[in-house]
């Protein structure tokens, strides 16, 4: 598999390119975030653990506007998502606005997402030709080169429907790749995959990582947590409840709520199936 290319937008290799400030959000009276703080810099790799609902794809949601929220900040790039700064006060982005800003957060979820009348080529060039404006015949030859890197140049020309889980995903992650974000964020990329699926997606995720991108990655792949992340957030009821490395956080966490989530996945992962 060809190395993944990558360009980073980053204005100084010391200020984070991801800023959360005490986020919060609810809905209706229920609060899924109860003000997260969370700092990513440049080249880092952030694994978020959790069990569900603890808020982890509610807050990555967040990062990307694709979730508004209810309080506190999220900056990329050190621009606040979805709102423009006036004074003291904060005002919403037009949707062509935050368009733009999203364009440099790429973002796979866990269940692809991919155009099912586009092909696999048509699924890449869809975005930077209709939010950046640029030309199909310009774009097409950086789509093809990110298939290749996937490994799925030569699916280029067929629809999604004929594709694996695996393949769908890898087309994914290389359609986030083409509008060449900040940072790549992860949405339990692997969750919806058949198990002997996921290794050939995670690879494709440890070759970005190896290539420097930015990733702040949603999952419960614990082995990809421990081998691939810099940072490891466990989440708990909204809260971050620890972080640190994957040698403290995995191998040796303090906070009860992380002992018991990680307990809990080793017994499932000795269960014997019937």
């Amino acid at each position: 598999m060809a190395t993944i290319a990558h360009t980073e937008h980053v204005r100084d290799q010391s200020d984070p390119i991801v800023k959360i400030v005490e986020l919060r959000k609810s809905f209706g009276d229920f609060e899924v975030l109860k003000s997260v703080n969370l700092d990513v810099y440049p080249g880092q790799v952030v694994v978020i653990l959790g069990r569900s609902g603890s808020g982890k794809s509610t807050m990555l949601r967040c990062i990307n506007h694709l979730e508004k929220p209810s309080g506190g900040a999220v900056l990329v790039n050190g621009e606040v998502v979805g709102y423009r700064l006036k004074g003291e006060k904060l005002h919403e982005l037009r949707p062509n606005e935050i368009a733009r800003q999203r364009a440099t957060t790429g973002m796979v979820f866990q269940s692809f997402n991919l155009f099912p009348h586009l092909t696999v080529l048509e699924n890449l060039l869809e975005a930077p030709c209709r939010v950046l404006r640029r030309s199909p015949h310009e774009v097409r030859d950086e789509a093809m080169k990110l298939l290749t890197s996937v490994g799925l140049a030569e699916k280029a020309n067929v629809y999604p429907s004929t594709l694996s889980g695996g393949q769908q995903q890898r087309v994914a992650i290389a359609r986030a790749l083409v509008m060449k974000p900040s940072v790549m964020l992860f949405d339990e990329p692997t969750s919806a995959l058949d198990p002997e699926l996921v290794g050939e997606v995670l690879e494709v995720m440890k070759e970005l990582a190896r290539s420097g991108m930015t990733m702040i990655v949603v999952t419960h792949e614990i082995g990809f947590a421990r081998g691939v992340a810099d940072e490891v957030v466990f989440m708990a009821e909204g809260r971050v409840a620890e972080q640190g490395p994957p040698s403290q956080v995995i191998d040796n966490p303090q906070a009860e709520a992380t002992k018991t989530f990680l307990r809990s996945l080793n017994e499932r992962r000795d269960t014997p199936v019937q």
